[in-house]
């Protein structure tokens, strides 16, 4: 009975697909349509390009046709996008991309050094990644330029003492392309029943939406926000617990540190914890680590390879790392690496023909790359310094006026900001809050972030965006914009949070 169901049922759906492509070829109905696509697309969602950052987008157009707002711009907080706020590039890092990208100028860079229009390293790195085979406009090797891939190994060693095997590096379209290889290669639904990929609560909608693109599940495990954002065994415990009675086939644990959108860096100890729960359940590790030299905390940075290792655990360890964070901010280049540790060296073959299919990553964030892990050493080196300790002695000063601001408001709790370029600050919203957001159909920390945008100009994103303990309300904001229009937008904040709560009491 229940194969011949099957079959009917089979037949009902090629019967009304046919009826579908002659109605669309009769009538000029498109073939692809909200029904007829991918469903998966359809409910993937990304929560940092959501609803707000939407409305976002229409009232700049309306401020620009003469519109009246009770501000006169908007101060995006919503995306950790250095550049687009205010803050500028590397001297270095453009003048040897810039000579790269025109070879003209490359072979008039003595004259160009003599003008003072370069520093005589910068001509140097571009001739040296010239005479290496770095041609931008040309494919590269699939996993990427083998002189770049040497030089994160270079760095990796610097940085935990352990010099990794280039042939596990992989250049890649910032760290976000190097996350999806590793989930689509985990993805294997013919095991029988789901695939779980752990990751943290809140979490960076990355990891939802591809889970939801590959049919997969997101099992979170939740970090302690009494505890400044700490992972914990129990978390870890009870989410694998929950996943695996239900019949999930948990194959990978994520990691984010410092964590997005939590602003933690965890300790030694958080992250050996992390490690041997992987190891002990046979998981492959994911070490989301874009944010490592963002570190607002005393204990420093700490890499989940150098933690493996001096553990010595047997697990397979995925480490990714981008342009676009840190002191860089280059998010537009779209420049990063994966490292593979541990991994089968078949299934590494099947991870380079996965990176194959595209040809290569774009040969800009390639070299940039190089020139992230190799900063200058001579003459150009103390104005990258100086640079580097401008960008983040102002994220630090940002962080400190974002805290102490949103600290002293009622209804309002944060964690210190330990890392990265977020804090995530729970809101006690009232009752009345609530229920007028489930009038509207909408999340409540929603319905505070619209309200917030639309009298403000303060431009975040709701924390259920990210996930939440169910009852509690977040939102995430970034302090990368000008410190004149933090303070700004943050005390036209304070004004419109108090004026809610009391609206709402």
């Amino acid at each position: 009975m229940a194969g011949r169901a099957l079959i009917a049922s089979s037949a009902m759906r090629h019967h009304l697909w046919r009826q579908l492509k002659s109605v669309a070829g009769s009538r000029g109905i498109k073939s692809l349509t909200l029904e007829t696509m991918n469903q998966k697309v359809l409910h993937a969602e990304y929560a940092v390009r959501g609803r707000l950052p939407t409305r976002a987008a229409a009232i700049q157009k309306e401020l620009t046709s003469g519109q009246s707002y009770p501000f006169s711009q908007l101060v995006f907080c919503n995306i950790g996008n250095p550049q687009a706020v205010g803050q500028q590039p590397l001297t270095f890092n453009r003048e040897v991309l810039a000579l790269l990208t025109a070879p003209h100028l490359l072979a008039k860079a003595e004259q160009l050094v003599e003008l003072g229009l370069i520093s005589a390293e910068a001509a140097a790195r571009a001739k040296e990644y010239s005479e290496k085979s770095g041609k931008v406009g040309a494919y590269t090797d699939s996993v990427g330029f083998p002189f770049v891939r040497e030089e994160v190994c270079d760095f990796i060693e610097t940085r935990d003492g352990v010099r990794p095997d280039p042939s596990t590096v992989m250049l890649t379209n910032g760290a976000s392309e190097g996350v999806r290889l590793m989930m689509s290669a985990l993805a294997a639904t013919h095991l029988g029943g789901q695939v779980g990929i752990m990751a943290p609560i809140p979490q960076y909608p990355l990891y939802s939406a591809l889970s939801t693109l590959m049919d997969s599940e997101l099992v979170g495990y939740y970090l302690d926000e009494s505890q400044d954002w700490a992972v914990s065994v129990t978390a870890l415990e009870a989410a694998y617990n929950e996943a695996t009675k239900r019949g999930v086939k948990v194959r990978g644990l994520v990691v984010i540190n410092p964590g997005n959108p939590s602003g933690t860096n965890l300790t030694s100890k958080s992250l050996e914890q992390v490690a041997r729960f992987a190891a002990e359940k046979g998981l492959v590790l994911m070490a989301d680590e874009v944010y490592q030299e963002n570190v607002l905390t005393e204990h420093p940075f700490r890499s989940m390879s150098s933690v493996v290792k001096e553990q010595k655990l047997d697990v397979e360890l995925a480490s990714f790392h981008s342009l676009s964070k840190g002191f860089l901010g280059e998010c537009g280049v779209r420049g990063g690496y994966c490292v593979f540790e541990n991994f089968d060296s078949e299934v590494m073959q099947q991870m380079v023909k996965l990176k194959s299919i595209e040809l290569c990553s774009n040969t800009i964030g390639q070299l940039s790359v190089g020139l992230m892990v190799r900063p200058p050493s001579a003459d150009a080196a103390a104005l990258y310094a100086q640079e580097k300790a401008d960008v983040l002695g102002s994220l630090r000063a940002k962080a400190e006026v974002l805290r102490s601001t949103l600290s002293k408001l009622e209804g309002i709790s944060m964690p210190p900001i330990g890392g990265a370029m977020y804090a995530f600050p729970q809101v006690k919203l009232p009752k009345a809050a609530i229920a007028a957001a489930e009038a509207k159909g909408v999340a409540a920390d929603e319905f505070y972030c619209m309200q917030a945008l639309e009298t403000t100009g303060l431009v975040v994103v709701p924390g259920s965006g990210f996930r939440q303990v169910e009852g509690t309300f977040h939102f995430r904001t970034t302090f990368l914009p000008t410190l004149e229009q933090m303070q700004k937008a943050l005390d036209a904040f304070a004004g419109f949070h108090k004026n809610f709560m009391k609206q709402y009491a």
